[in-house]
């Protein structure tokens, strides 16, 4: 072997390895604890909630973002994380890396949230539920124990946060995608991403748990924020 073989980890930046870190320690308990011990002590009370449910605690909006429900949930973002983290944080500095990832994971969850209020008064004609819930409809009631009872948690509204930024200045890299024999580059792939989330986000389809629009969430924020600072890639990059 190569003692002067560079390791794969050497060039990860100080904010992406950092928080590489902290969602694996947060991990943890999935791993130790079983599958109910894990949803009941850890997402139950990091996961972050509908703003008007029973279980929802302000830090949840912080805390939901380094919780994660499975192996390939996380195995995902952090390999996304890894992959297109650092060139972000190199081209934008730490600073504003650092607040373009939690920028986009609060407003991911802001997204998904709205259009919850939106779910709920279409059920029931306001954003909360009333005192008295025996009159609601019970098919109605079945959809709003689905909205107030169940956690979003995971990094995937950051990450798509990033995945937007990142074609936005490096529009050209190519890169490879799973299934995909050659390199695509990153301006036809990032929208095709968000054209399959909308479409699934609206789908509404059965067995479908995924939070679709926080990661919309999250890709508008990462628009956004690129425009507002301005930012723009490397000319002629590829």
């Amino acid at each position: 072997m190569n003692a002067y073989r560079q390791s794969p980890f050497s060039n990860i930046t100080p904010v992406v390895k950092n928080l590489l870190i902290i969602n694996l320690i947060c991990f943890v308990p999935f791993i130790v604890l079983s599958r109910g011990g894990y949803d009941n002590l850890v997402v139950g009370n990091l996961g972050v909630f509908y703003f008007n449910s029973p279980y929802f605690r302000v830090w949840q909006i912080i805390t939901y973002m380094f919780i994660h429900g499975g192996w390939e949930h996380i195995l995902f973002n952090m390999f996304a994380l890894f992959s297109f983290g650092p060139i972000l944080e190199y081209a934008i500095g730490p600073k504003r890396f650092f607040n373009l990832y939690f920028i986009c994971g609060i407003g991911a969850i802001a997204f998904q949230m709205l259009v919850q209020a939106f779910e709920v008064h279409s059920l029931i004609g306001g954003f909360t539920l009333p005192y008295d819930t025996q009159t609601i409809d019970p098919a109605a009631l079945s959809k709003l124990k689905d909205i107030y009872d169940t956690p979003v948690v995971g990094a995937s509204g950051a990450i798509f946060g990033l995945l937007v930024a990142f074609g936005m200045l490096y529009p050209n890299m190519e890169l490879m995608i799973l299934f995909i024999p050659v390199p695509v580059k990153a301006k036809y792939i990032i929208p095709v991403y968000i054209l399959i989330e909308i479409f699934l986000g609206f789908g509404q389809f059965g067995g479908d748990n995924v939070a679709h629009f926080a990661h919309l969430g999250g890709a508008l924020l990462g628009f956004i924020l690129i425009k507002i600072w301005g930012l723009q890639g490397p000319k002629n990059f590829f």
